[in-house]
């Protein structure tokens, strides 16, 4: 595998998405980014929304390779069915190295002790990008931030960032990766235009997951990465989680437990508990509580016609299932009667749901 660098906004097994020359799907976005272009309509701050681990990021560093090579960005467009740059182009090269002074980053950040990283965006990392903004960019072109993600940032980095967004300074553009866009500040998001991204398709995600993994020089297994494909609800991250043996196990198992419901299996949902508790089980509890909260997602979406008297059981989960997640993480609660509780109320709010 080849050697990467740990960084906040990276998957160890995958490159990095500036690292990333391959956007699989997404065409009506570059499309969107294009036309914008040529018809000389460049909006300076693009809201990137969409479930996360399905190429935004990628298509953010796509983006900014474009705008920062050499010549006029929107003459290329002109000539260009896509964002795509060659490997050996200058910008190409210096953005994969983090060497282009015209970049910027906005992003969570190593702690002073070097051993994690902090839990939001610091503000201090917002008002250097203000102050570099302020200056002439380093080649004369554009100015390009990026801020990844959206939901890293707290309030004081969110009203430093709409400082910039209000009254940008020529030549910049804002690519803010968005996982939850109607979370963002309301301020925020009218001073952005929204380019919606979608689930990918299995196929989509196996072919990314398959680019990613050749890449890092990561042997795999081809069949537990299509399996893996099928279980990612359209995250091409989230796949790559997956694609490890014992954490496909897991999702395969927990996806199991929920497809039965209402009925329950006792000692298999047990054994699931077991499997989640103490300190070597709370990567295996975060990919648990990710597959639930995608299978739930999936009912509400596939039943969003039925009325509310049938979404409203499966919805009240949701919520309790959030809430109950972060008590535990935040005060390292014994997750296992957690995973009790919770399939035992999904069984109730499925029996409650069909009997609507």
């Amino acid at each position: 595998m080849r050697e990467t660098s740990d960084e906040p906004d990276r998957l160890p097994i995958a490159p990095h998405p500036r690292e990333t020359l391959a956007l699989i799907g997404h065409a009506a976005q570059e499309r969107a980014f294009l036309d914008a272009l040529r018809g000389g309509r460049m909006h300076h701050a693009w809201l990137l929304g969409g479930p996360e681990g399905i190429g935004k990021a990628t298509f953010a560093y796509r983006a900014a390779r474009f705008m920062l090579a050499a010549g006029d960005p929107s003459e290329r467009a002109t000539r260009s069915d896509s964002l795509a740059m060659p490997e050996n182009d200058p910008a190409t090269r210096r953005v994969m190295a983090r060497s282009h002074p015209d970049l910027h980053l906005l992003r969570r950040s190593l702690k002073p002790d070097g051993k994690s990283y902090t839990s939001n965006i610091p503000v201090d990392a917002a008002r250097r990008v203000i102050d570099r903004f302020g200056a002439s960019a380093a080649e004369g072109g554009w100015r390009i931030c990026i801020v990844d993600s959206a939901e890293d940032m707290d309030r004081p980095t969110a009203n430093a960032l709409l400082k910039l967004l209000e009254e940008p300074p020529p030549r910049a553009l804002f690519l803010i990766v968005a996982h939850a866009p109607g979370r963002l500040l309301p301020t925020i998001r009218s001073r952005c235009r929204l380019l919606s991204f979608e689930p990918l398709p299995a196929e989509q995600v196996l072919e990314a997951g398959s680019i990613a993994l050749e890449r890092m020089e990561t042997p795999f297994d081809a069949s537990a990465l299509l399996r893996a494909s099928h279980l990612a609800e359209g995250s091409v991250r989230r796949a790559l989680t997956y694609v490890d043996p014992e954490t496909l196990a897991l999702v395969e198992a927990v996806r199991a437990r929920l497809d039965a419901l209402p009925q329950i299996d006792l000692a298999a949902l047990l054994a699931l508990a077991e499997d989640v508790a103490g300190k070597a089980g709370e990567r295996d509890f975060a990919v648990m509580i990710e597959t639930v909260q995608g299978w739930l997602s999936d009912h509400l979406h596939a039943h969003a016609a039925a009325g509310p008297a049938r979404l409203a059981p499966l919805a009240e989960v949701w919520e309790k299932l959030e809430r109950s997640a972060r008590e535990v993480e935040t005060y390292n609660l014994d997750r296992r009667p957690l995973v009790m509780s919770m399939f035992h109320d999904l069984s109730a709010a499925v029996s409650r749901s069909r009997a609507a």
